[in-house]
This record gives C-alpha cells, structure tokens and sequence, in this order.
C-alpha cells in the first residue's frame, strides 16, 4: 500500500517532508509539492486505508497545511490520483486500472515529475495518442502491446503500462542526511591535552560505533575547541582538520591522532566546549593476499606518521618524489601511501630478464663525504677522504668533467654566498654550480666526486653500484 501527498503551492517542503516522516520512513521525494510514502504496515497502528488518509490530512492541517492523499496499491497510481483528485482518494489493491480509466491522457505527464524519473514529460506521446483519437488513459492501456512496440517503441510499451498503473520501478527511499558529530560541553573550563585526552576519549567512542553501525569510514577528522573569552574578547574557535590516509573508525586511533595534531597546534585559551565531527565515506574492505606479506594497518601506519611529524615538523615526513629540475639530487615529499598489498610482485621471467640486462646505478650519500682531491692536468689523480670505510687512493680512470648550474635565477643573495659545510643532497630552491667526474680508484670502486665552483670544496657524492 502507497500514499501520495500533494500540497498547495505555498507549502514548505520542510515542513511536509516532516509530515510524511511521523507516518513512514520509506518515503520518496517526487517534488517540491509531492511525496510518496511506503504505507506498509501502518495499518496495525490506525487501522484501514481512509482511517490513515484522513490521519495524514489531520496531521498536515495541525501544521495548516493543504494536501491532497491518494492511497493505492502502486505508486504510480497513487501519484495519478493525487494530481487528479482533491481531498481524500483511496483505490483497493488491484483496482488500479480501473480507477484510472475514466481519467484524461494529460496526467501521463504526473508519472514523470520526480526528479530522478528515468522518462522526460511524454510531450510528443500525448499528441500522437490523440491523433489516434484517444483521450483516457484507460483507451490506451486498452491497445495491444505488439501494436504499441511496433510504432512507439519500448518506451510506449512503459507508458502504457503506466496508464494502467503499474510501477516501471519500487519506491527508491530517501534517505536522511546523517551528521557523524559528537558535542560535550564543560561545566568547567579545562587547560592542557591531559584532560582534554579523556574529553576526546569519551566523544570518540559513540562516534566510532555510529560509523560502525553505517559501515563508514572517517576521511576527515574535525577537531572544534571553543575557547573561553579573555579580557572580555569574544570567545573563539579553534579549529583542526585532519586529512586521514584512509577510512577509519577506531576510537583510540582517531584520539590519538587529534592529541598529535593539537599537540602541534595547542589551543590558545581554555576550552569549554569540544566539538568532534567527521566526513563519512564508505568502509574499507580488506582482502589479505596468500602470496605476499601484509602491510601494517592503516591505523598503525597513521598514528607512525603523525607522531613523526609532530617529532620532526609538518612536510617532513612522506615518501620522496621525482621533481622536474636538473639539480642533482632533487626531490620533492608527498603524503605516505603503502603500495597495496594485493598487488603481486613482477613475474619469474621479468626478473630473469633483469638480471640478464643489469643497469648501472649510483648510490648517493645523504650528506656528501668531504674529499682531498689532487689534480693532475686538470683531472683528479688522487681522491682522500676521512670517512671510516671510504678510505679512497689513486684514481686509475677517470670521466668528465660533466658541468651543471642552476638555481641562481630563483635565489636570493643570502643564498649565494660561499659556504664552508656541505649542502644536503635534494634540498631544492639552492643554487648550484659544480664539475661531476666519475673516477675508479685501485681499489677497484667507482666514485661520482664533484667540485663546488664557488666554494672550491671537492666531496664524494656516492659510489656506483
């Protein structure tokens, strides 16, 4: 059994959608004006069909509300008969078609009103129909299907079936918008994290168990801490969000990452009132591979990073990234992604062919190691250093050199001055201007050893494997 409500063109849609929502859960919005509701069940409560039609009419006129109810075995009956009759319709299951019959061709167009109907408003059908001398709905669900398919297609074989009140689809429920919110406010002012751990403790729990209950993840954590007021300023909101690596739920993890971040940022005045929300998405589904080792949880892995930027600073910890500059060395930081575990490694024969084809790579120190170099027309003939295992000797082949500069354009003049210690390899906006020579000492190991032109200092910048 469905109802239908429609209602005057001054009527909140607020106010009737709070309306259908007393009655029945399973309802759809059709429009502003229109609802229909799923009326299962409803009449262990008030009894048959017109008890709860004038019910609903009583209820909306309490709030001075004017609707029409139609109440049917289809929904698509239901919303003919609204549009059609005023007061109080009600159509016993299974006489659907009989009740529509009498009505004009012109209310096909109320079957296709609602926002997400999958058929426009039949404009050209209306008209063909009544070039073929039909004026009732009941005159065209009365010709014979075949014939319909053969000269309207399957979408005047749908409309048809609509003229004799049959649903093309079920009643698609709204569904209400949720808020993952948690709200407590202090009797007394609190100061510090220490309390403010069992205060976050206490709105994590309910939080995890509604996203639990509607198998959602967290995306983003909002912290909101409103600030008692000081000398009389007006009180203040501080405010965090945190952008979480994957969908999470579990209480101590989503604490301990909002103690991190405030711990980073702490609060500049005592709270009164903690405000914890999150944007939903759905969960996540974990599918462990028999073949490979399995990642750490996303939990684990997010309470790793955050105590390590909050130990080391924000844009400090990620994985490294290729960046398009010629300075040796560079890269950039983007957030820290796991590869999924599921993926299985390169087959047998790609490694086979790998190692058939070796490639040449050079493995840079993080530092460079600072270098005594001789220079023998002008090439390196001996290479020092005081590194313990990097002891160095004679230079038995050497290639280069190989020059390279930049940075200089984008600098300031702070940054151009000569300096004594060696620069950090990667740390990009620093200019550079130095000669790369790759050099193979008697020991037997190649060296890639360069020489900063504006400081004169020779360092090691690693040894090829």
């Amino acid at each position: 059994m469905v109802g239908a409500l429609y209602a005057a063109e001054d009527t909140p849609p607020d106010v009737l959608l709070e309306v259908a929502r007393e009655f029945s859960p399973r309802l759809e919005v059709c429009g502003p004006r229109e609802i229909v509701l799923d009326l299962a069940g409803l009449a262990r409560l008030f009894g048959n069909a017109h008890t709860i039609a004038a019910e609903l009419r009583r209820t909306a006129a309490d709030r001075e509300l004017r609707v029409r109810v139609a109440i049917a075995g289809t929904r698509t009956a239901a919303r003919v008969l609204v549009h059609h009759y005023a007061g109080i319709t009600v159509v016993d299951p299974g006489e659907e078609a009989a009740a529509l019959s009498p009505l004009p061709l012109a209310l096909l167009a109320a079957a296709s009103s609602a926002p997400n109907s999958q058929f426009p408003t039949p404009d050209g059908l209306l008209t063909t129909l009544r070039q073929w001398g039909l004026r009732t709905l009941g005159e065209f669900a009365a010709l014979p299907p075949d014939e319909v398919a053969a000269r309207l297609g399957q979408e005047g074989v749908v409309w048809q079936r609509l003229a004799s009140g049959e649903d093309p689809r079920p009643l698609l429920p709204a569904v209400p918008e949720e808020r993952f919110e948690q709200t407590f406010d202090l009797e007394w002012p609190i100061d510090g994290l220490e309390p403010l751990s069992f205060v976050l403790g206490r709105l994590m729990e309910p939080l995890s168990e509604h996203l639990e209950r509607r198998d959602r993840g967290a995306a983003v954590l909002h912290v909101r801490l409103h600030l008692v007021k000081t000398d009389g300023v007006t009180p203040t909101v501080h405010e965090r969000s945190l952008q979480l690596p994957t969908p999470i739920r579990d209480a101590r993890t989503l604490r301990t990452l909002a103690l991190l971040d405030l711990e980073s940022h702490p609060p500049s005045a005592a709270i009164d009132r903690v405000v914890v929300a999150v944007d939903p998405t759905p969960g996540r589904v974990i599918q462990f591979s028999l073949l490979t080792r399995p990642l750490p949880s996303p939990e684990q892995v997010s309470t790793l990073l955050a105590r390590l930027a909050a130990l080391m600073g924000e844009g400090r910890c990620g994985s490294p990234v290729a960046v398009d500059s010629w300075q040796p060395g560079a890269f950039g930081m983007k957030p820290f992604a796991p590869r999924d575990s599921n993926v299985l490694h390169p087959p047998w024969p790609v490694e086979a062919e790998v190692v058939a084809n070796p490639a040449i790579a050079l493995r840079r120190f993080r530092f460079p190691v600072p270098a005594r170099v001789r220079v023998d027309a002008g090439k390196p003939a001996r290479v020092t250093t005081d590194r313990p295992g990097l002891g160095g000797g004679r230079v038995e082949a050497c290639g280069g050199p190989w020059r390279t500069s930049g940075g200089w354009w984008s600098s300031s003049d702070d940054d151009l001055r000569v300096s004594a210690s060696p620069r950090p390899v990667g740390v990009t906006g620093v200019p550079w201007d130095r000669d790369e020579w790759d050099v193979t000492l008697n020991d037997g190991a190649t060296y890639r050893v360069f020489r900063e032109r504006d400081a004169d200092h020779w360092l090691v910048e690693g040894i090829v494997d």
